[in-house]
């Protein structure tokens, strides 16, 4: 196996950060990440996974062995009359497994659809959109242990879920390479269409009668409409998750602001639109040297283009405590810190 010494990973983070790491190796099967595991050079040493490199902020070089998933393969392993169960390796694209089971009408994904990232990453985050979480879907997951290259199966118990968290970003984080996933699909699948503007764009659309295909252009129509490219301006998507505070703290702000957006949880809070709140701080399309808050969206943080990853934490610093202290709510930050 190849491991190359002092390696630039600039076109592996999606915020296009010259950042280098230690050591740098990519692997494509299962057995080279057991294999990476029994390496005596990297016993008890810092490992770290990376995979789409579109959740990470890089503040400064990678004293770490970098690992980089690209283990393919999207199969149907089985199915009954109501489910399908379809494998993929972690290195995938997520979106590309969106489309492998959009092509074959497997529901449960579609609001899924363009999220940036690698399927090993998305169990990390329990990644979310338009209504829809990981979790509903996800049947089970196989991981190797980095330091005694032990394979592990994880169900979803033992992922312990949360919002836009899992046991990985907690107890086991950087303990795992999640190698590969495995979710539950419906065949005749019910729709989700209530969240966001996905109703308006298929009216949009013309659609009358919703479909596993039409619900997934729309959110990509969404996506395009709102998200900048990665690949034309630095970012990592959503960089704040939207917070959830009680009702009473809910209702207290609504009477004050009006227009503050809120979403009834399962759990019985109410989660807030990050970005409402961070636009009535007037962070929308500002910039700073070179950085700001999107023109579009003002809850994705954007490198304009040369800026040090200090420079993007201390911008989203600054928004965290504008908002904080305007609303008394806390922005936590989504994107992975390091």
């Amino acid at each position: 196996m190849n491991i190359i010494e002092n390696y630039s990973l600039s076109r592996l983070n999606t915020f296009g950060l010259d950042i280098k790491a230690r050591a740098f190796c990519e692997v494509a099967a299962e057995s080279e990440m057991i294999g990476i595991a029994g390496t005596q050079k990297w016993k008890g040493k810092p490992k770290f996974i990376l995979g789409g490199g579109s959740n990470i902020l890089f503040t400064h070089d990678l004293n770490a062995l970098c690992i980089h998933n690209l283990i393919k393969g999207i199969n149907k392993i089985r199915e009954d009359e109501e489910y399908v169960w379809v494998k993929s390796g972690g290195g995938e694209a997520w979106h590309q497994l969106v489309i492998y089971c959009v092509e074959n009408n497997y529901g449960g994904v579609e609001n899924l659809s363009l999220i940036p990232g690698s399927v090993g990453a998305a169990p990390i985050q329990n990644i979310g959109a338009y209504g829809v979480e990981l979790k509903e879907t996800f049947s089970e997951l196989e991981a190797i242990h980095l330091e005694t290259g032990e394979k592990k199966i994880f169900s979803a118990a033992d992922c312990r879920f949360g919002y836009r968290d899992s046991i990985f970003k907690r107890e086991f984080k950087n303990q795992y390479a999640i190698t590969s996933i495995t979710l539950r699909l419906h065949k005749n699948p019910g729709f989700n269409t209530s969240y966001g503007a996905i109703e308006q764009e298929l009216k949009a659309m013309d659609v009358q009668t919703p479909t596993v295909a039409s619900i997934s252009q729309a959110v990509i129509n969404i996506r395009r409409s709102k998200l900048p490219d990665p690949a034309v301006i630095g970012n990592c998507g959503s960089f704040f998750k939207n917070p959830e505070v009680p009702e009473d703290k809910y209702s207290e702000l609504k009477k004050i602001y009006p227009d503050l957006v809120g979403y009834k949880t399962t759990q019985g809070k109410i989660k807030l639109a990050a970005g409402w709140l961070i636009e009535s701080c007037g962070w929308k399309g500002k910039k700073s040297g070179n950085v700001g808050m999107h023109t579009q969206q003002a809850l994705v943080l954007v490198n304009y283009g040369g800026a040090s990853g200090k420079e993007l934490f201390d911008h989203a610093l600054q928004v965290q405590q504008s908002v904080l202290g305007k609303f008394d709510v806390f922005l936590e930050m989504e994107v992975n810190i390091l």
